[in-house]
């Protein structure tokens, strides 16, 4: 296929997902245990007046769909470029350990500090990714860190930090009771102050990933031949830690661990586009949402009234389609 044929049909594409990601967000503020019709929306959306419907949207349901919308942009982000950075499509950001070093530093913050507010949350959960990402890179070899190097010690940092996770939940039960519904991942807690206080450190990992798409590109290729085409290994390395720690610290603080949402997408996508980051990038950032909206909509609907959390219902969905995906010719050959 000619070189212009194929970006016009990428960017044909990736409006295609951005009306799907409009359309999803609209679904996301209409649908839940109580169905409002479209024009109630608007007038809740645009002209408030303090109705129950108005605040069912207003106050419950934008703000959830705009953390959806950030969130699920973070941990598509996030998932790119660690699949990039280790050069395994089937990575995410948890075989680094970001994940887990951010959960254990939030559930040691409700366990042994008391903090119960988002603003707590967030410190923690960055101060935990940012010292598992320096110890990962560490434990890799700092200068001399490869992909295979840092995929294993984030794999034996994750495990060290699960055992973690997994005392303190035995060991404090009055503690497991406030963390149970946070470790499953959720949305259902999402307001404007919770968009407020993460979105600057999601906009500006998400910034920085999208920046070092082409870098990432020649990483791709190899080490000796990335340094052949002039590409700075060490920095672009750091900068890439340093995106996923504010993506993952950010989305982990608001909503908890959500899974297959940082694997599975960036995987589809590179079907979609090729192995060129400057797209992937951008397309998981868009469909990355659209999965986790659309998993909290699932959710809200099939438990009416109560809902289910949308961190199991990704891992229900995730699974399966991520299995069918993987042996599927095409999808396994990449």
């Amino acid at each position: 296929m000619a070189p212009q044929r194929r970006q016009a049909l990428r960017s044909v594409g990736l409006l295609a997902a951005l009306v799907l990601l409009a359309l999803v967000a609209i679904l996301g503020v209409a649908v839940g245990a109580k169905q409002i019709p479209l024009d109630q929306v608007w007038h809740g959306v645009f002209h408030y007046s303090g109705t129950d419907t108005d605040v069912i949207i207003r106050d419950v349901r934008l703000p959830r769909t705009l953390l959806g919308l950030l969130v699920g942009a973070a941990l598509g982000l996030a998932g790119a470029v660690m699949q990039a950075l280790t050069r395994n499509p089937l990575a995410d950001p948890g075989v680094l350990g970001i994940n887990a070093g951010a959960s254990a530093a939030v559930v040691s913050a409700i366990t042994f500090f008391g903090v119960t507010s988002l603003t707590g949350y967030v410190w923690f959960a960055f101060l935990g990714a940012a010292v598992v990402s320096a110890a990962v890179y560490i434990l890799g070899g700092t200068r001399s860190a490869t992909p295979v190097r840092l995929a294993l010690a984030g794999t034996a940092l994750t495990a060290v930090l699960t055992g973690y996770l997994n005392a303190v939940n035995l060991i404090n039960t009055a503690a497991l009771d406030k963390m149970r519904f946070w470790t499953v991942g959720s949305l259902a807690s999402g307001s404007m102050t919770t968009v407020e206080q993460v979105a600057p450190f999601l906009l500006v990992g998400a910034v920085l990933a999208l920046a070092i798409g082409r870098p990432l590109n020649a990483i791709a290729l190899g080490d000796d031949q990335a340094r052949a085409l002039g590409a700075k290994l060490t920095r672009t390395r750091i900068m890439a830690m340093v995106a996923v720690t504010l993506l993952c610290g950010g989305a982990t603080a608001a909503c908890g661990p959500i899974v297959y949402v940082g694997l599975m997408v960036p995987h589809v996508v590179r079907a979609l586009t090729g192995p060129d980051l400057r797209w992937i990038l951008p397309y998981s950032a868009v469909l990355s949402p659209v999965l986790l909206l659309g998993s909290d909509i699932i959710g809200r609907v099939v438990a009416r009234p109560g809902e289910l959390q949308v961190g199991i219902v990704t891992a229900v969905i995730g699974g399966p389609v991520f299995i069918y995906l993987v042996r599927r010719r095409r999808m396994a050959q990449l």
